[in-house]
């Protein structure tokens, strides 16, 4: 259902604020890397092995950080230019959490409108709720542009060739079941119009699986922009225009 403003207390917010992907991750990350170098400082053998672990991991979550928090949002605008909408398009972004993607389309949707389906998991991502991505689509001026609701990505509540554009940040890989993952992206071509574009960021395996499983689109590395903490838990994007 269409998630309604009066329905939850008005959060006001002075600027968008899009919080922490997959928290527990760079909080248990670091507190090990901080165990390893405290534990190297305190030990003789094996002192050498702990600090560089340590050093690794610490650096890792800063990346990490860095991330989600900054480079994806940059990577996205970025992203959301090199695709020239008109600027009436309707767009959905699935998994939409607190609306970073989301809401970057709906700033190039002056006649358009943007839609964002999730199902608010805050192990996710942190502070997951509806009323927190309304209000930050309020903080950026688009909230008149911007409906969430409470969707399933393997069953969207949506009518065949609904929309122009669909996008999906770090999301349908959260999917437990890879049936689960294929049905989404099955979902997303679905309500996609003849000549519409998919657009997923996802991790390089599952990007070049849900290329595979479509049998088209393009795929390219997003960079370090969009690393979870290096190369290994780097970001592909894949790019797919619907046939008419």
């Amino acid at each position: 259902m269409t998630q309604d403003r009066n329905d939850s207390p008005l959060l006001r917010l002075d600027r968008p604020r899009y919080g922490v992907d997959a928290p527990a991750f760079p909080a248990l990350l670091g507190a090990v890397g901080a165990a390893c170098c405290l534990a190297g400082a305190r030990r003789r053998a094996g002192r050498k092995t702990m600090l560089t672990a340590g050093t690794v991991m610490i650096a890792q979550t800063g990346i990490y950080l860095h991330t989600t928090l900054h480079g994806k949002l940059r990577i996205w605008q970025r992203e959301l230019d090199r695709a020239r909408l008109r600027g009436d398009e309707q767009l959905l972004d699935m998994g939409c959490g607190r609306g970073a993607v989301l809401i970057e389309a709906a700033k190039r949707l002056p006649k358009g409108h943007a839609v964002g389906v999730d199902l608010w998991s805050g192990t996710d991502q942190s502070g997951n709720r509806p009323e927190m991505t309304l209000a930050n689509a309020a903080a950026a001026g688009v909230a008149d542009r911007v409906d969430v609701r409470t969707a399933d990505m393997t069953a969207l509540p949506f009518a065949d060739g609904s929309f122009d554009v669909v996008t999906s940040a770090l999301a349908i890989h959260n999917i437990p079941s890879a049936e689960g993952r294929y049905r989404a992206v099955d979902e997303a071509m679905r309500v996609l119009r003849p000549g519409g574009r998919l657009i997923v960021a996802d991790f390089w395996p599952m990007a070049r699986k849900y290329a595979t499983h479509i049998g088209q689109g393009t795929l390219r590395g997003l960079g370090p922009g969009y690393w979870y903490g290096g190369p290994h838990l780097g970001v592909t994007l894949l790019h797919v225009v619907k046939e008419s």
